[in-house]
């Protein structure tokens, strides 16, 4: 007897993981309420003989998977097999179900494998299935979010170079201190580390790094060498001076390396969006530059019916409030359970827009003047940009600037004033 078409797209099994390094936890519940909870060795084969066994077991049919993450290896090693759906789910979403349970506030790895797998056998039909964006997407997305890892990493390092400095050589920062002096900066520290060393330096060696990074005026080179030659030392304790000689160096030689770094990660990044396809619509934004650019197509990815509408990815993306309502009283609040990452980007990319388009320093000066804070103005400004860039996502035409500006002059008059400022 053939099986109706619906019941075939159904899952025949449920399965719950709650991932680790090693292992994994997995709950299998079947068509008739049965389940079965078993570990799983974080291998490539041991994953592919469960995933084998699952298929059997379900008879042609999808299995669908839940677990507690977006992106990692164990997602990346689910990707693309065949009659296998993925669905992610926050934790904080797996804390509330498990604490729905009694005795719900005591936590192991296989019960939540089991609340994981009859959530989402409960909830089956308002999920929707999490499907990989294009390979040209991920690769993106994933030189985007490492090159960001990399450019807070070397954010760190600096900080920590700049307070050691700061304890027994500040002369170097009183010269080279200024952000566009950063190469200059870390050229000498490289070298001289040491004030005292920097001080019986080779004046021949010090003009050639100061030529090097477009210090050429041979009056200007003399002052710096002169002011290095006689500025007294902060302190001539060498405990103190040696050892953060030593760390500031190997410092100042990682910063430069992770410059390099991201230097590599940009040139890929502008090669990949020169040949994706809707690189033209986010390119062309006011406020958008090359780094931010590729965030925002990757925010949005390529699965056109990922997303219902605009409100849609404002709430996934953090940038939409929370309004709790009991009774008479109602309180709106800020997003936490969010992916910060895309919640950063429209963020960024909203105070950058401020700054280079008309309308929307127009629209952040009207909102600060009505008294709502900076970072409020700028979630408010988000928002109205994600609709923007939702509906061109949607329909692949560029966004004309000047067109919707004569269009929010008709819809909302209170801010014609505040464009004819900028």
């Amino acid at each position: 007897m053939k099986q109706k078409p619906d019941l075939l797209n159904h899952p025949a099994l449920f399965v719950g993981i709650d991932w680790a390094d090693q292992k994994h936890d997995c709950y299998v519940i079947d068509q008739q309420g049965n389940g079965a909870h078993r570990e799983l060795e974080h291998s490539p084969e041991a994953i592919d003989a469960w995933v084998s066994q699952l298929r059997v077991q379900a008879d042609g049919r999808p299995v669908a998977i839940m677990l507690e993450q977006s992106r990692g290896a164990l997602v990346h090693a689910l990707m693309f097999r065949e009659n296998v759906m993925i669905y992610p789910v926050n934790p904080k979403q797996l804390a509330r179900y498990r604490e729905s349970y009694p005795g719900g506030n005591g936590k192991t790895d296989p019960t939540d494998a089991r609340y994981l797998a009859r959530m989402l056998r409960e909830r089956f039909a308002t999920l929707k299935a999490w499907t990989p964006d294009d390979p040209k997407t991920r690769l993106l997305s994933q030189l985007c979010q490492q090159r960001r890892n990399v450019v807070d990493n070397q954010t760190k390092l600096r900080q920590q170079l700049l307070s050691h400095v700061k304890t027994y050589f500040p002369l170097v920062l009183a010269l080279f201190g200024k952000p566009s002096q950063l190469p200059l900066l870390l050229s000498m520290l490289s070298k001289w580390s040491d004030p005292r060393e920097l001080r019986r330096a080779d004046r021949r060696l010090i003009r050639h790094v100061l030529k090097k990074h477009s210090v050429r005026n041979e009056t200007r080179q003399n002052e710096i060498i002169d002011q290095i030659r006689s500025a007294a030392l902060l302190s001539q304790d060498d405990a103190l001076i040696t050892p953060l000689a030593i760390t500031v160096k190997l410092l100042a030689c990682q910063i430069q390396q992770y410059q390099k770094s991201i230097d590599v990660f940009d040139q890929k990044i502008d090669e990949v969006m020169k040949t994706h396809p809707d690189a033209k619509l986010f390119s062309n934004l006011r406020g958008a530059g090359k780094a931010l650019a590729p965030r925002l197509l990757c925010a949005f990815g390529s699965q056109r019916d990922r997303w219902r509408n605009a409100d849609e990815i404002a709430s996934f993306s953090g940038i939409a409030p929370i309004t709790r309502k009991s009774g008479k009283r109602c309180q709106v609040s800020r997003r936490y359970a969010c992916p910060k990452y895309i919640r950063q980007t429209f963020h960024e990319f909203a105070n950058s827009a401020r700054k280079w388009c008309a309308w929307s320093k127009a629209r952040y000066q009207m909102l600060r003047e009505r008294g709502m804070k900076h970072h409020a103005a700028l979630r408010k400004l988000a928002r109205s940009w994600i609709r923007i860039l939702y509906r061109v996502w949607q329909t692949r035409i560029p966004f004309d600037s000047e067109r919707y500006q004569e269009t929010l002059k008709r819809r909302c008059p209170e801010i014609t004033p505040y464009l004819s400022q900028t």
